[in-house]
């Protein structure tokens, strides 16, 4: 039975002196121990500032340690350092990659190296990742293996610092970008990458700076914007098509990182092209989020002078990194356009007979690289590359059973990546694409964005020879996506005490776990001498033997 609207209800206090009788509701405690005692230990501006640069360098510190420690060993050509070192150092001999005479591997590892010969070499990547190579040899001596290994493992800590870096400046949090770097410098297919003289870790290095630029270009454009629109004051947009900007010196720095990315290898070019299409798609969406009228005219202007600023210098960066090809005259093919029977006629016989015969040099390197089908016992078709289901062994001996104390002993170098880093990223990077639909963050798009240039064109490459060691030039976007998704079970210093410390305790556990599965897996990432049983407890599956 309803009370009356005009009488008070029996029983009941008037709501105003309820009100005031009831009870003030507790405070909702907020963060976590760890966040109490991380605020006592930065309570001065002078301790926040040098533990924001202490823990990177520390970070930084540990990819060293363990890209460095006994990098010289073993002291033998490892997997294709058997092409990649010897190709750098005649490169860095003769201005071109040479020939060696028969039986040449041995006699290199000896430290009889400068028996090169004058004859061309047919080679199939450009050249910048092996003058990276050789300038290791041309300071250190290439009668060594640290020489001829140094600079890549100065490329992969380099990786390091550039990961913490792009999270920093795409989360916001100095936690998050220290958690990305830990992550990378103690994961072992990064490990291995930058212990062994091949070319794909300056691949990754190359790509995740054009990477950084891209992010960088971003907050440059919206900017710029800004600016234009506050110019106008209160003039009507829907007739606006927006400006053409031409000061975008972060398009340019792109363009130089992702040419030199495909110096290294041509897989380069996925990421210029992709990013290429993520700077036109940024744009569009820029100006029609301001509510330029004219927005898809304004964007096509600036699709024209992104493309100028962008592509060509990545077109000079890649025939700069043929300089000693051109400039010297025993290069494979560098006098085939000196046939008259070769050469260009009619509206291109202008072209200088170099240019010409390095035209037609690329075309059969093409035709290699698309023909390629020569079985290999660790191929890894690249449907499998995120199951990580072929890694790659590049050194296997069995020592002398008095090395390891044991009846049978190994040395090996596998290229497998953490187990529980690897797969943990795909899972967060498979909830990303999910995420992607539901909330259109922008952060989360430019993440895949590198998976879709690392990644994606190799599924078009099923039948051909490739390895799981060239998913070293998109891991990082693996980690990146993964240290994403740890700042959403991290949360906020703000959120309540028990939600914020369940997600500091979970993923506090999960390093825990992934630090101990690296010192577990060490030994197989840097060749040191173990018992044929300890081997064996890393064949979690029959392909990974």
């Amino acid at each position: 039975m309803e009370t009356p609207a005009d009488e008070p209800a029996t029983g009941a206090e008037a709501p105003a002196e309820a009100e005031a009788a009831a009870p003030a509701p507790a405070p909702v405690r907020t963060g976590s121990r760890i966040d109490d005692l991380w605020l006592r230990i930065v309570r001065t501006p002078e301790r926040a500032r040098l533990l924001n640069w202490l823990i990177p360098a520390l970070i930084l510190l540990l990819a060293a340690g363990v890209r460095l420690w006994n990098l010289g060993f073993p002291h033998a050509l490892v997997f294709d350092e058997t092409f990649y070192v010897k190709d750098a150092y005649s490169l860095w001999g003769n201005g071109y990659e040479s020939k060696w005479p028969d039986g040449v591997n041995e006699r290199f590892n000896a430290g009889d190296v400068n028996i090169f010969l004058k004859d061309a070499a047919y080679i199939v990547h450009p050249p910048l990742g092996k003058w990276i190579i050789g300038v290791g040899m041309a300071i250190f001596g290439a009668d060594n293996a640290f020489g001829w290994r140094i600079t890549t493992a100065l490329m992969g800590i380099i990786g390091v610092g550039l990961i913490m870096v792009v999270a920093r400046t795409l989360t916001k949090s100095r936690t998050l970008a220290a958690i990305a770097g830990f992550l990378f410098a103690i994961d072992g297919h990064a490990i291995v990458m930058s212990r062994v003289a091949i070319l794909d870790n300056s691949v990754m290095v190359f790509a995740l700076l054009g990477f950084w630029f891209i992010l960088k270009d971003r907050a440059w454009l919206e900017r710029h914007l800004d600016a234009w629109i506050a110019q106008r004051g209160d003039a009507p947009l829907g007739s606006a098509r927006g400006p053409v900007i031409w000061n975008r010196p972060w398009v340019f720095a792109a363009g130089l990182a992702f040419g030199a990315t495909t110096s290294v290898k041509w897989s380069g070019l996925y990421f210029l092209a992709a990013f290429g299409i993520y700077l036109v798609a940024v744009d569009v969406l820029a100006r029609r989020r301001r509510g330029l009228g004219q927005f898809p005219i304004g964007s096509a202007l600036q699709a024209l002078a992104t493309f100028v600023l962008y592509v060509p210098i990545a077109a000079v960066v890649y025939l700069a990194s043929w300089t000693g090809w051109l400039t010297t005259t025993g290069g494979y093919y560098r006098n085939w356009a000196d046939d008259p029977a070769n050469a260009w006629q009619g509206l291109f016989s202008w072209v200088p007979h170099s240019i010409q015969s390095l035209v037609f040099y690329h075309q059969q390197m093409y035709a290699f690289h698309v023909g390629l089908s020569t079985p290999h016992s660790y191929q890894a078709n690249p449907l499998g590359w995120l199951a990580m289901i072929r890694p790659t062994s590049m050194w296997y001996v069995a020592p002398p059973p008095e090395d390891c104390g044991s009846n049978l002993c190994s040395q090996a170098i596998t290229s497998i990546a953490n187990p529980l880093i690897w797969w943990v990223a795909v899972l967060a990077t498979l909830y990303l694409v999910y995420r992607l639909t539901r909330h259109q963050e922008w952060q989360v798009g430019l993440i895949l964005m590198g998976m879709v240039a690392g990644y994606l064109p190799w599924l078009a490459y099923t039948e051909r020879t490739v390895f799981q060691f060239y998913t070293i030039a998109f891991e990082p976007y693996l980690l990146l996506g993964l240290t994403f998704v740890i700042g959403l079970i991290i949360g906020k210093r703000e959120d309540p005490r028990p939600r914020r410390t369940s997600g500091l305790a979970t993923v506090g556990v999960f390093l825990g776990a992934a630090t101990a599965l690296s010192i577990f897996w060490y030994p197989l990432w840097t060749a040191i001498t173990v018992p044929y049983w300890f081997w064996q407890m890393h064949a979690w599956f029959p392909s990974w033997i």
